[in-house]
């Protein structure tokens, strides 16, 4: 019995929990050698830095594969700091760093030749394990693995003593390979769903700067453009306390600047606005077509007749509202200095097809989000079920 469950047949009761019974137990240092980190060659010599050797440093350790590094060191560089080559294939775990940073603990493979700095412990596989099947069981883990393993110390890095006694089960060779295969794959469609994403997020940017400045027109338009403050089509209006109007269970949401922070039955406006930062975050415009409150860090907009609240939305998204920061500690914006700021205006029609073709670029990236997190649900499940054996790969 574990946990009040039984187990099944075919299974044990191990330290690294519920595993099949063909499936072994060992410790890294039962499976792995190395155990050993790099060093950093002195800055004062700036030709040490000027060579085309990788070097990599714990900071780029994000549980991810390492083709290429931020600096590169020389020849001598490395000869005299008695730095080494590690292999491809090395996984490189961070053994310093801020825990609640989550640097410490991370880990990388190197996906080319390179040396490390001293922050970066190099372990190299044996023939009982594979590099790909311990990349994604660390990851799988993450870095509280090995703090789980190293409670009730007050060192802040990791040393090859501590690393050697985290265990790890070992399923059959060819099972640790189809198994990491299987992570491997689902890894490549995450990436190349982000890559889209990136890709549409940098189109959109592009289109917004030739459409909403007027450089390119839509089919169809043609007359000219007008020069308007702010203040000739938007009213700029302060949010107030929700203490008062609090009900879990309302209609509408209650926005701050990083969004809904809870509910309410009652509302401010009831029209499409746009709301922007007074206080903290300042930079980053909310557009919103149903009731909602607002609280007093968040301004938002009664907009006239005379402009389409999807188009102002796109315009604020690129003012450089940190360039109209009206205090020295934390950034603050002024209702007065908001309703100042002049922009160039297309007539009705116009703003209209540009919001829309802006919307739909937005909902293409909106669906493709949607897709990324569901993959990468599916990918924790898998994990899961396969990392433990309770599904078998044959």
């Amino acid at each position: 019995m574990v946990g009040g469950k039984s187990i099944p047949e075919g299974y044990k009761e191990t330290e690294v929990g519920v595993i099949p019974e063909d499936w072994e137990v060992a410790t890294f240092g039962d499976v792995l050698t190395g155990f050993n980190s790099g060093a950093t060659p002195s800055r004062r010599k700036s030709q040490y830095y000027k060579g085309n050797i990788k070097w990599v440093t714990s900071g780029e350790l994000n549980y991810n594969i390492i083709n290429d590094t931020l600096e590169k060191i020389s020849y001598d560089a490395m000869l005299d700091t008695n730095l080494s080559i590690q292999p491809i294939g090395t996984l490189l775990i961070a053994i310093t760093g801020l825990e609640a940073q989550g640097t410490r603990g991370s880990c990388a493979i190197l996906g080319v030749e390179a040396t490390t700095n001293q922050s970066c412990m190099a372990l190299h596989t044996t023939d009982r394990i594979t590099t790909n099947f311990l990349f994604h069981y660390y990851r799988y883990k993450g870095a509280n693995f090995a703090l789980k393993y190293c409670q009730g110390t007050k060192q802040q890095s990791y040393t090859g003593k501590l690393v050697k006694i985290l265990p790890i089960p070992l399923p059959p060779l060819q099972e640790q390979k189809a198994i990491a295969e299987v992570l491997s794959d689902m890894d490549k469609l995450i990436a190349a769903i982000e890559k889209l994403i990136a890709k549409k997020q940098k189109i959109k940017q592009g289109t917004m700067q030739l459409l909403l400045t007027g450089k390119k027109r839509l089919p169809g338009f043609t007359g000219d453009w007008e020069v308007k403050r702010l203040v000739e089509i938007l009213k700029v209006k302060h949010g107030k306390s929700q203490h008062q109007i609090v009900d879990a269970d309302g209609e509408y949401p209650i926005l701050a600047t990083g969004g809904e922070i809870g509910r309410t039955n009652q509302y401010l406006y009831n029209k499409p606005s746009v709301l922007i930062g007074r206080k903290g975050t300042i930079d980053r415009p909310q557009y919103i077509e149903t009731p909602f409150w607002t609280i007093d860090t968040l301004f938002y907009t009664e907009i006239s007749s005379k402009s389409i609240a999807k188009y102002i939305y796109y315009l604020f998204n690129r003012i450089d509202w940190y360039s109209y920061n009206e205090a020295s500690g934390v950034p603050s914006l002024n209702a007065s200095t908001i309703e100042e700021i002049s922009i160039p205006l297309p007539p009705l029609p116009e703003q209209r097809a540009i919001a829309q073709i802006l919307s739909d670029m937005d909902a293409e990236i909106e669906a493709l989000e949607k897709k990324l997190e569901k993959y990468r649900l599916i990918k924790a499940g898998m994990m899961e079920k396969l990392l433990t054996g309770e599904v078998r790969l044959v």
